[in-house]
Parts: C-alpha cells; sequence; structure tokens
C-alpha cells in the first residue's frame, strides 16, 4: 500500500482544511517545495498535492509553487485542483506531473476524461470523487451533486479510469479516523484501484484501510501533527503486501 504525504496548497503555503472549508485553515509550513523535500527524506515514494486556489479559481493559480516541489521531490508527485481542460491537463504533465488528477471534470464532464484517457493514457488520469453524505461533490467541495460517489466511479470506469482517489469530506482534516465502510465499498464493487483519503489519524487507522485492499492511502494533518511516522507507516505498511 503506497503512503501518499499530502501538501495541500493555498497562497503559495502548506496547509491544511478542516472539512474542506476554506475558512478554516491552518498553514503547516511557509514552502511547499521544502515539506516535499523532507516527505522524501523520510520515505515517501509519492507525493500528493492539491492547488486549493486552483480547485476554486481555475488552474494554473499555483504553477510555480507546484514546480519547484515537484523539483524538490525527487519522486513523482500527483497534482490535483481546478484541472478541467486537456489544455490544463497537458500544462501539468509538461512541468513534470506525474499523474493529474481530475475532480470536478469526474463528475460533471466526463467527456473530458474521455479524452484525456485517449491522450495521455490511464497511468497520468486519475479520478477524484470527493463525498459528502455519500453524494459527490465539487468545485473544491463547496456544492454537491445528485450523483452518488459510487455512480461517479462507475461512471469513469467505463471511460478508463483505473484509480480513483475517494475522499469523505466529512473526515477530512477531522483526525476522527477514516470511512473504512464506504471505502471498502467501493473497492469491492468497481474493482479499481482505490486510494483513501480523509480523516486518517493513527497507525491504527492506517491498518484498517490496508487491511481492506486498497492500492494507497493519502495522508495529512496526522504527518504535521506527529500523530503518524510517515518513515514507521512506509516500513510498516508500503514494504510488505498484504497476506
Amino acid at each position: 500500500m503506497t503512503i501518499y504525504p499530502a501538501i495541500d496548497i493555498m497562497d503559495g503555503k502548506c496547509v491544511r482544511l478542516k472539512q474542506g472549508k476554506f475558512d478554516d485553515v491552518t498553514v503547516y509550513n511557509e514552502d511547499p517545495a521544502a515539506q516535499a523535500g523532507t516527505w522524501r527524506d523520510i520515505g515517501a515514494s509519492y507525493i500528493h498535492v492539491v492547488d486549493l486556489d486552483g480547485a476554486r479559481y481555475g488552474s494554473g493559480y499555483n504553477n510555480k509553487t507546484i514546480e519547484r516541489i515537484i523539483a524538490a521531490a525527487g519522486v513523482p508527485v500527483q497534482v490535483g485542483g481546478g484541472i478541467r481542460t486537456i489544455e490544463d491537463i497537458e500544462a501539468k504533465l509538461e512541468m513534470g506531473v506525474t499523474r493529474v488528477i481530475l475532480g470536478t471534470a469526474a463528475v460533471t464532464n466526463t467527456n473530458l476524461i474521455e479524452a484525456a484517457i485517449e491522450r495521455f493514457g490511464p497511468d497520468h488520469i486519475v479520478a477524484g470523487i470527493d463525498a459528502k453524505d455519500g453524494f459527490a461533490a465539487v468545485s473544491g467541495w463547496e456544492d454537491t451533486t445528485l450523483l452518488t460517489a459510487l455512480e461517479c466511479c462507475l461512471n469513469v470506469k467505463k471511460l478508463g479510469v483505473k484509480t480513483i482517489i475517494y475522499t469523505d469530506i466529512s473526515k477530512d482534516g477531522m483526525m476522527q479516523g477514516p470511512s473504512v465502510e464506504s471505502t471498502a465499498m467501493l473497492f469491492n464493487e468497481t474493482n479499481l484501484d482505490i486510494i483513501a483519503s480523509g480523516g486518517v489519524s493513527s497507525m491504527n487507522d492506517l491498518k484498517k484501510i490496508y487491511e481492506i485492499g486498497v492500492s494507497g492511502v493519502i495522508v495529512g494533518k496526522a504527518l504535521f501533527t506527529g500523530d503518524i511516522d510517515l518513515r514507521l507507516a512506509t516500513a510498516t505498511f508500503a514494504a510488505h503486501p498484504l497476506n
């Protein structure tokens, strides 16, 4: 199971939100690129980046910061946040992003998903499905749709998507544990590579996610607070296959 340290960017800084609320922000590092280097040095094999300003205002808002993160990371980086056109995707890949995460577009613009998979291949395109009370949320989590998370996952699977990042917004940044049951349901119903996200706060939480059999888990606030040691977590869960 790959453990993805999260770097969320707002105004060029490394921050965390609670439940996706833009008015409930904690700054953890003024330099996201330095943070990426720190994660790499203590065991990260892949880094997860979200451009929060991009999610609200459009792709490209923090491109210079993302370029610096890629240069400092030295490991693959996946990026999401406001990426809604083929041109947006191409720009991210050209700057060195390994995988582009399509969130709002995965729900509201399946034509883009289909075109992106055809042009760039499924290894470079990830669908980010964010749920609030079981229903997909879009536009930086500010709007909720009438589609369930499962319906969205099955829709993008038909278009060739192989990897899904699933986030329960109610859990994100709350340090109260992940949505194990809903994550397991999506994994079992879709047979896709599911990366779990939201609420992971302890090694026990990681163990629960690991036992589901998903391919990865994103960890954010718990790394900054020290509740999870990335080096130990990687040694425990990333290096060993599920029995």
